[in-house]
């Protein structure tokens, strides 16, 4: 009869697994920046340098990573805190900020469609430290700080950088 894996072993598991995931995801992007033009460009470096980057450091983090799981596992770390499961509720208000700025992002411009990204997932992270989401006052304190954030951020990078988000207006002010 095989012996039962030891608790280090058990516990280890997880932490292997971190690892292995972070590894694949490295092979994944390294796989991507097969695809892109290594044609150098201003200074010398393509377009495909960056992703080439990520990918080592994230190789480099993966061996790390498996490297503290097979010697005893993730030392010195304190426990998690948080509840003992999931806020499900939270976590659909987040999300769902998120996949309307994505969805609407064309249809509404950046600043709109980010400023309601920020009141959803905010609600959501209110729920999640149990606060309670904030009625309608509260709603539209949160889309004037989401309006008040994506604005300059907006303008910053298609004046002053020169990227081209998607407006709402042709003006290239909103």
């Amino acid at each position: 009869m095989g012996e039962a894996p030891n608790r280090v072993e058990q516990a280890a598991l997880p932490e292997v697994l971190i690892g292995v995931g972070v590894l694949a995801l490295a092979a994944f992007l390294a796989w991507g920046a097969t695809g892109i033009s290594a044609e150098a460009g201003y200074a010398g470096v393509g377009p495909n340098f960056l992703p080439w980057v990520v990918s080592a450091a994230l190789a480099a983090c993966g061996v790390w990573l498996l490297w503290e799981a097979r010697t005893g596992g993730y030392r010195d770390r304190e426990p998690p805190s948080g509840a003992d499961k999931g806020d499900w509720p939270a976590f659909v208000w987040v999300s769902a900020g998120i996949l309307a700025n994505a969805a609407l992002i064309t249809t509404l411009g950046f600043i709109l469609s980010c400023a309601l990204c920020f009141v959803l997932a905010v609600r959501g992270l209110r729920l999640a430290e149990g606060k309670g989401g904030g009625g309608w006052r509260q709603s539209v304190k949160d889309a004037m700080v989401g309006l008040l954030i994506a604005a300059p951020v907006y303008w910053l990078f298609t004046k002053v950088l020169a990227v081209n988000l998607p407006g709402l207006t042709s003006t290239g002010w909103l």
